[in-house]
């Protein structure tokens, strides 16, 4: 039989991917999920659960956690750290927010404060909020899914702590070649929410190691306040990769260069050895963009502000398109 050399090209690239995070693959274990299809794009995502989730630790968002999505044989998201604690606080994947918490400054120890779409947590006593700890959940507000063949969706309501209190409601929705993530915040308690959220993506184009063979593209001229030491470059609107690399290596930078309009809000990840690409774009105007990435994922991570006064509510649209690398829209 007869091979197609792109078909082959991505077998290989697999088999290789295979063994490089074979040392990833652990026992298997179960854990609440769905599947969303639309013919095109193929996606698995975790449903929140306070026994048995996937992800229960207070740094991300519970919802929406997608553990694959497939698209012409190309794979884009997956496990990208060796082992996996649900209370570690970014054992998670796929593209998850993380929300600035809500009540925190006047919270007293002992208190309970909000991490949105995690619920009220105590307050312990310390000096400052820790980002990566995962503290106490004493309210886990009540959830509910919704669930459809392309889509599902995700509801948490959590009542007052301190005068905040939200309903919160994110939808994954399969749109031809793309993800979208619809977000709709409503404040009902009695305080304004005033909140920085930033999606995490957590890419792993075909789970190929970060290196030479990626790029990531901006519509602006890029700088980065962060020297890169000799592990990229950057190349007049992109971010390009020096050398592949290794365990335990990472590097994260702020970029600096967009504008103050939503059409900045508008990048892609390309792999030139497996063809993989993807454009994520965004509906609101970023206030602040950052570049992490370890061995196994590539990270930008757009920043937005949000406002909403009580009785109010807010959304916000994210979109990833996939395609093939010279053969992008």
């Amino acid at each position: 039989m007869k091979v197609h050399p792109a078909t082959l090209r991505r077998q290989l690239a697999a088999l290789a991917a295979f063994c490089l995070f074979g040392a990833f693959v652990a026992a298997q274990t179960t854990f609440p999920e769905a599947e969303i299809s639309n013919g095109r794009v193929r996606a698995k995502v975790y449903l929140p659960d306070a026994e048995s989730g996937y992800y229960r630790a207070t740094r991300f968002d519970w919802s929406g956690v997608v553990s694959s999505l497939e698209w012409r044989g190309h794979t884009y998201f997956g496990q990208w750290f060796q082992r996996h604690d649900p209370k570690n606080h970014d054992a998670i994947t796929g593209p998850v927010e993380e929300f600035t918490s809500l009540g925190y400054t006047d919270a007293r120890p002992g208190d309970s404060f909000i991490r949105i779409g995690v619920g009220a947590v105590r307050k312990p006593d310390e000096p400052a909020y820790r980002q990566f700890a995962t503290y106490e959940i004493t309210d886990p507000g009540k959830r509910t899914v919704s669930r459809k063949s392309d889509a599902i969706e995700f509801a948490h309501e959590v009542g007052d702590t301190g005068g905040y209190a939200y309903v919160y409601r994110k939808k994954l929705r399969l749109d031809g070649n793309a993800l979208v993530l619809e977000h709709h915040l409503e404040n009902t308690g009695r305080k304004p929410i005033a909140t920085t959220v930033y999606d995490h993506d957590f890419f792993m184009l075909d789970a190929q190691p970060t290196g030479p063979d990626f790029v990531v593209r901006f519509p602006f001229a890029l700088t980065a306040k962060t020297a890169s030491n000799g592990l990229a470059e950057i190349r007049g609107r992109d971010f390009v990769f020096l050398q592949e690399l290794q365990p335990r290596q990472s590097f994260q930078t702020e970029l600096l260069g967009f504008g103050a309009t939503s059409k900045d809000y508008d990048f892609r990840l390309e792999n030139m050895r497996t063809g993989a690409g993807v454009r994520q774009t965004g509906d609101r105007p970023m206030s602040k963009i950052n570049l992490w990435f370890p061995r196994t994922a590539i990270c930008p991570e757009a920043f937005l502000d949000l406002r909403v006064e009580p009785g109010r509510e807010t959304s916000w649209t994210i979109r990833y398109e996939f395609y093939e690398v010279g053969a992008r829209r």
